[in-house]
């Protein structure tokens, strides 16, 4: 499925070159099985998580700008896939309304009441309807464009539509740590998920931090879920049923999906049944279901994977320049930062030690989903989750746990030995494909309402060689009781808090000279 022209090349063969000894010294300890990682990876993904790893590290300091723009290049529209770019309208008379019930949400799951957070505006939100685009000839030259440049956008999207043929529509939120990449780096997997369940595709460029931090994104994702139901002016689409969206993501795609929900269920729960929508008293109602792929439950980075598992990720250990506790209870010295310079968007000013919320709304249910409470899950739409024995895996598993104890139909897929978002880094291996089936089978049987066909009550530990398959039920995925995950939480909460309040006493003695 990856699409390379010429200079694709040129820039994949720099990166590599470099790389060459350490690429070679992996392949060799994996065929040896003397690596750390070959009981549970073969050589390629033991290689892809090595090379990730060394991009990772930066040799040269980069500033979270420079990261920033360059996820963010667009390399075209190529291969078998139909984009149609639009724009979601913000609410002219009624954005406060639309504003007030994240606030209402955000305030009603406060834990401790002293979260504090920014009021964002309610703006314009960018999208791509995207789909698999069926007709297209197999040997369309993949260097240049497959999509004809005197089509409108309106003209793509109704042959989209075409392709598309599902009674059904996905909201995508694409991950990348909620300040790295946008719509356009993953129209591959996301056209090969349109694909599989023959439904479009709405990915939605949601704002990124540290520009625009929490709840930015949140109300974005809002604005994008309203705009599916009632179409402002102008729209494209006709109105979707709540009860045909499924809520799809990655990584920090996956934490707004889940946050998404997580505000839905809460304006239902405090009485707020309706928002006001570019003229147009739209009710509170469920999508039909919540599908993610390493999903990122937990910003504060507490649980035990985030360091046993590092060894099969490429997500580095928590950085933290205040220390982090682990579950054992033991005291980490402080990881280095990364090679980071500064510029105009980092560090912001007033100083914060996360890049996508203030330190004291780090642990708040609606930034770390893995925060809220059991009963808070109680009438959630099925959910599913794939991840790999990743970082991110303890959260997600606990995460799962707490919506089956609430009464949710949540089906979990875990692939031994893969990395964060293997499905989408390696769309052709074997784990990835059964991911991807595995995830458009459930979008399907959520918006058909075969629950009974969701698999629930336990977690599918998926065996490297997808020779077989353990079933784990919920209630032994993970040692850590609920009020010990909190407690953890609470106390990297608090170190952050020590911390940011330590950077801004500094920044206001500077902004004094």
């Amino acid at each position: 499925m990856a699409i390379f022209n010429n200079n694709n090349y040129i820039v994949l063969l720099k990166t590599l070159l470099p790389r060459i000894p350490m690429i070679l010294k992996t392949l060799v300890l994996n065929r040896l099985h003397l690596s750390s990682a070959s009981a549970k990876q073969d050589s390629r993904t033991e290689l892809t998580v090595a090379i990730i790893r060394s991009l990772i590290n930066y040799s040269t300091p980069l500033s979270i700008g420079k990261q920033q723009r360059r996820s963010m290049r667009d390399q075209g529209i190529k291969g078998p896939m139909w984009v149609s770019k639009v724009c979601l309208p913000a609410p002219e008379d009624e954005s406060e309304d639309v504003k007030v019930a994240v606030i209402e949400a955000i305030n009603a799951l406060k834990v401790s009441g002293e979260e504090d957070f920014e009021i964002p505006q309610v703006v314009p939100v960018e999208a791509e309807w995207t789909g698999y685009r069926r007709s297209i000839s197999r040997d369309v030259d993949k260097g240049t464009d497959s999509l004809p440049d005197d089509m409108s956008e309106e003209e793509k999207y109704w042959e989209l539509k075409k392709d598309s043929p599902a009674n059904m529509v996905i909201l995508y939120f694409h991950g990348g740590a909620f300040f790295l990449m946008d719509p356009s780096t993953h129209r591959v997997p996301v056209s090969y998920l349109s694909k599989l369940t023959g439904a479009p595709v709405l990915s939605v460029r949601y704002r990124l931090a540290p520009q625009h931090p929490f709840p930015a994104a949140l109300l974005d994702a809002l604005v994008a879920y309203l705009s599916l139901i009632a179409p402002p002016p102008g729209s494209l689409h006709a109105p979707v049923p709540p009860e045909k969206i499924v809520l799809a993501g990655d990584s920090s795609g996956g934490n707004l999906c889940l946050s998404l929900l997580q505000t839905l269920l809460t304006l239902r729960r405090i009485n707020a049944p309706t928002v006001l929508f570019h003229g147009k008293e739209v009710s509170i109602q469920l999508p039909a279901g919540v599908a993610t792929v390493s999903p990122w439950c937990d910003v504060t980075r507490s649980l035990p994977s985030v360091h046993a598992n590092a060894m099969l990720d490429y997500i580095p250990p928590p950085h933290d320049a205040y220390g982090h506790r682990s579950a054992a209870g033991d005291h980490h010295p402080p990881y280095p930062p990364l090679p980071m310079q500064p510029d105009n968007i980092w560090p912001c000013s007033p100083p914060r030690v996360d890049l996508y919320s203030n330190a004291s709304a780090v642990a708040h249910p609606l930034v770390s989903p893995l925060a809220a409470r059991k009963e808070l899950w109680e009438n959630a739409p099925p959910v599913f989750i794939a991840m790999g024995e990743e970082s991110l895996s303890d959260e997600g598993l606990i995460t799962a746990r707490k919506v089956h104890q609430a009464g949710g139909a949540v089906a979990v897929e875990q692939f031994e030995g893969m990395p964060h978002c293997f499905a989408l880094l390696m769309l052709g291996a074997p784990a990835a494909r059964r991911c991807f089936r595995g995830w458009a089978t459930f979008c399907r049987d959520a918006v058909a309402r075969q629950v009974d066909r969701i698999r629930t009550g336990h977690v599918s530990f998926i065996k490297r060689k997808l020779l077989s398959t353990i079933q784990i039920p919920f209630d032994e995925v993970h040692p850590l009781r609920d009020d010990e995950v909190e407690m953890l939480m609470q106390e990297n909460m608090k170190r952050r808090v020590e911390g940011e309040k330590a950077l801004r006493d500094q920044w206001r003695q500077r902004a004094k000279l």
